[in-house]
């Protein structure tokens, strides 16, 4: 786990005043993420989620909490923020930005069926169109923009087979996202790390998305491949089950259909998604923050799963008619 700014009840129980919670009972570090510093806390009005955040500015959270406050506002199932006494989704605590969130109900479920897929890719399709009208803009950050960054930082670091492997995939999508298809696919608001851990079951019911804050505007078939790559494979060789693939797919496709545009490019947009997290693992394993806590993700898991769709064709969008 991650805690890169630690926080005391002490420090909570002052904190806390400017929103309408009451007192604070109780704080918690959450074992999960390394991006930012997470706790679970208790109040005299319930148990919510406070996150301070290491990497994103003041500036730019507006986003990704207006973004959860305009889904759950259309029963999209995400945490909704608690706004201050003057009306703020965010405050400064400890010198950083800061803000509490509703808790869900459940736990992660981390060895999902075909059901669970099912009930993650409706629910995945109606945020996408819920998001839609959403007025702010800001782009996925970690979009191919930042591989290429990346890419020259991380590659000192690896064997020569690693490195042809992640040369060769950019100039895969370097090229593929300049074709037509890729410039005219459906986009708008994407989770865009939408990860088993990500989401809470209560047994086959979902009961909401969380942690927006890798979310940005994208293509929504990107979003999709990443919680594909996630959610419908075989942990230990990254190769996909076809049927929590289909179970994934078709009830996302019932909500929001494929189009034609979207199944050109469905191949090339799975590489995309395990290429990111490949760099982002790659990035964090080498060249490491500092942390309270922090165990980085293994690289090695979507090394496997770039490779396994590079030399694997995955089921379709829809099945052939």
């Amino acid at each position: 786990m991650a805690v890169f700014t630690p926080v005391s009840l002490a420090d909570l129980s002052h904190w806390i005043t400017q929103f309408p919670l009451g007192k604070a009972h109780a704080i918690k570090g959450i074992a999960s993420g390394i991006e930012n510093s997470n706790f679970f806390i208790e109040t005299e009005s319930g148990e919510y989620v406070l996150t301070i955040f290491e990497n994103l500015s003041f500036a730019q959270l507006p986003f990704y909490l207006n973004l959860m406050r305009h889904l759950a506002e259309r029963d999209v199932l995400v945490p909704k923020p608690i706004p201050n006494v003057k009306g703020d989704l965010v405050a400064s605590l400890h010198g950083k930005p800061a803000s509490i969130v509703t808790k869900l109900d459940g736990s992660s479920q981390m060895a999902p069926g075909p059901a669970h897929c099912a009930a993650v890719g409706a629910m995945l399709a109606k945020m996408h169109l819920a998001a839609r009208d959403f007025p702010l803009q800001q782009p996925n950050l970690r979009a191919l923009h930042w591989c290429s960054e990346t890419t020259p930082l991380v590659l000192p670091f690896l064997s020569d087979s690693n490195a042809d492997l992640l040369q060769a995939e950019m100039r895969y999508q370097l090229a593929c996202a300049a074709l037509p298809a890729y410039l005219n696919i459906a986009r708008g608001p994407v989770h865009a790390d939408l990860f088993r851990n990500n989401v809470m079951f209560d047994g086959e019911r979902l009961t909401g998305f969380f942690d927006f804050y890798f979310a940005g505007c994208d293509t929504w078939l990107y979003d999709v491949a990443v919680t594909v790559n996630d959610w419908c494979i075989e942990q230990a060789s990254g190769v996909l089950d076809a049927g929590r693939v289909r179970a994934l797919l078709d009830a996302y496709h019932l909500v929001r259909p494929f189009d034609e545009a979207e199944q050109s490019v469905w191949q090339a947009m799975l590489r995309a998604a395990a290429l990111r997290f490949w760099l982002s693992r790659l990035y964090d394993f080498y060249l490491p923050r500092t942390a309270e806590m922090l165990t980085p993700h293994d690289p090695t898991h979507f090394e496997r799963i770039l490779r396994e769709r590079i030399s694997a064709p995955a089921p379709t969008l829809t099945e052939p008619r």
